[in-house]
């Protein structure tokens, strides 16, 4: 065990006291991992719209001070009672959702939905006693969904934490414990596409290019990119996208831009904006017959979802996934081993790189729109 284990480790942590304001890095106190938690040193953490999200506190209930972060990499320092599948030592990411392995959910090979572990965005303690981990001072500082890896070291429910290849480079597979699997899974887990086929996706962000370069994998022979920014097209080349659709463009609905384009319509299509047209515009833009939507982008809470039924009685499909149908534990370990044999392709999400004491800049980045992933490496 590691000389730290079962002792209080003060760290460096970037800390968010209040909606909006900038990240502030304090010395935290993270305590030692309860029963079935893990305590993970953090290597490498990227930024995701998600975390600027509940950072600006825009349409949900604000829980601060806070210490945000969600797509990481590191190493395990010490295991709680109970945990056997960990060690310190090992190489993981940690995930916002979780799989316990024994709720109907995580026993079902068609769900990955745990009961127990799925993302709770408003609960800012630990499922185990209702507590936080981190303190400044004996003042609680609250966890952000389950991970809060915008500090040197973090507790994470064991059931959140993927045990991966130690051989992967954790600067490049910190990128797939959110974003990248999101998309890469809604694709080849969700649309399926086949050899060939033709697949649209709408929005080319980080998620949307994750879902065509599931496509790319999958051997689809046109990926549409739809996008309401012509700037990203060149961009979207190197992850497979064949052909860019601005619906500005035109003066009719771009799902009927698409079905002209493709004789009828796509084979699949991938949404990835969260825009209720968007939506329906991917649903309706599939080919009639076999043609099949997904829905990746997470919608406004008050958001509604209209279309005729007779575009299901001609045999369209409309789907939804939640972090592309991957179960944490039992399937991020073959992501990284798609990365490590070369069919999956990485480096060209992250696109800035910044290092822990600089991670206001990330924000930066992302609030202008600038690049895809931003890596924050730890060292301060």
């Amino acid at each position: 065990m590691a000389s730290t284990a079962g002792q209080v480790i003060r760290c460096k942590a970037a800390v968010a006291w209040e909606p909006g304001k900038p990240l502030v890095m304090e010395e935290v106190e993270v305590a030692p991992p309860q029963k079935m938690e893990v305590r993970l040193k953090i290597l490498f953490t990227s930024l995701c719209h998600t975390d600027v999200y509940f950072w600006e506190a825009k349409g949900q209930n604000p829980v601060f001070p806070r210490i945000l972060g969600h797509e990481a990499a590191g190493i395990v320092e010490s295991v709680g009672e109970g945990v056997t599948e960990l060690k310190p030592g090992d190489h993981v990411l940690p995930v916002f959702t979780g799989e316990c392995k024994d709720c109907a959910h995580c026993k079902s090979e068609e769900s990955n939905m745990c009961d127990l572990l799925r993302i709770n965005t408003d609960r800012g303690v630990m499922i185990q006693d209702g507590k936080s981990r981190f303190s400044i001072k004996g003042k609680p500082i609250y966890h952000f969904v389950g991970t809060s890896t915008f500090s040197e070291y973090t507790v994470v429910h064991v059931g959140c934490v993927a045990k991966i290849n130690p051989l992967a480079p954790l600067d490049k597979v910190c990128v797939l414990s959110c974003g990248i699997s999101t998309g890469l899974g809604a694709t080849l887990n969700v649309a399926k596409p086949t050899k060939g086929s033709s697949v649209a996706v709408f929005g080319l962000g980080a998620v949307g290019l994750a879902a065509a370069e599931g496509a790319r994998i999958a051997g689809a022979s046109r990926i549409i990119g739809v996008d309401l920014n012509p700037a990203r097209f060149e961009e979207a080349k190197k992850f497979g996208v064949t052909e860019f659709v601005n619906p500005k463009d035109y003066d009719k609905p771009v799902q009927e831009v698409i079905a002209e384009m493709t004789g009828g319509g796509v084979d699949r299509s991938v949404e990835c904006t969260g825009n209720t047209n968007a939506m329906i515009s991917a649903f309706e833009c599939v080919h009639d017959g076999w043609g099949v939507a997904v829905l990746v982008g997470v919608p406004h809470k008050d958001a509604e979802f209209k279309t005729h039924p007779m575009n299901f009685l001609n045999e369209r499909t409309l789907k939804g996934t939640f972090f592309g149908n991957y179960k944490p534990r039992s399937d991020l370990p073959s992501v990284v081993e798609k990365y490590m044999t070369g069919e999956l392709e990485l480096e060209k999400f992250i696109t800035h790189e910044v290092t822990f004491s600089e991670i206001n800049k990330a924000f930066e980045y992302m609030l202008n729109g600038e690049g895809l992933r931003c890596l924050i490496r730890m060292e301060t």
